[in-house]
């Protein structure tokens, strides 16, 4: 049985809900607030499953796997229909660079705990965080549109969704939350659009998820 360790305002647990939907895999969800009683991916139980106190956690018959990529590519290998990484040895290569070029260079410099530290210990106001926050944010998703092949197709790279849309969608998500200029992407915003049009993104977003409320 399949069990994923989700926040519903997670961008990489959003990315491992999407890649569930699409493989069409039964799962069960736990919730794992990051702001309620503290933080709770921050108890010593979901530490001792997830040293990083972070998530997504995906536990599969007693295997733990951690970090959104590689839960991923993990259910990509264990149920390889349809393909998240498909293609030959360089079109799988630039799928990767893709999802890597938001899941590393983006996402981090904007994640929860980074945000928090800003201002918190280092006393940054609001306007100087969202600052921040659109800076790396529009620069990283300029890079991911110049990426993209020069044939345009309906996805990032081809006529089905891969790892590259399931990375693309929650980053486009958490941009425009906090009004991020994306005017100069609209390659990528077209592609964001056909993505949420089906069920499997549809259903993997923030506000679908039971924690919402």
């Amino acid at each position: 049985m399949l069990k994923l360790y989700s926040f519903f305002r997670s961008s990489a647990a959003y990315r491992c809900r999407i890649a569930l939907n699409l493989k069409g895999l039964a799962h069960e969800t736990a919730f794992v607030h990051l702001a309620k009683d503290g933080g709770q991916h921050t108890a010593p139980a979901y530490r001792a499953l997830n040293p990083q106190a972070l998530v997504p956690t995906l536990e599969h018959d007693g295997r733990v796997i951690t970090q959104s990529l590689a839960i991923i590519e993990y259910l990509d290998e264990i149920h390889p229909e349809p393909p998240l990484l498909p293609g030959d040895a360089e079109q799988r290569a630039k799928i990767r660079a893709f999802a890597l070029a938001i899941a590393c260079d983006i996402h981090p410099l904007n994640n929860l705990r980074v945000l928090n530290y800003l201002k918190g210990p280092l006393q940054q106001g609001r306007a100087a965080v969202d600052q921040w926050y659109g800076h790396w944010v529009e620069i990283g998703l300029s890079a991911c549109e110049a990426l993209l092949p020069r044939a345009e197709s309906r996805f990032c790279f081809g006529d089905r969704p891969t790892l590259a849309d399931i990375c693309l969608v929650p980053q486009l998500y958490n941009a425009r939350r906090f009004k991020c200029d994306l005017s100069g992407m609209p390659r990528l915003i077209a592609i964001d659009e056909a993505c949420r049009a089906l069920p499997a993104f549809a259903n993997a977003g923030p506000e679908a998820q039971p924690d919402a409320a």
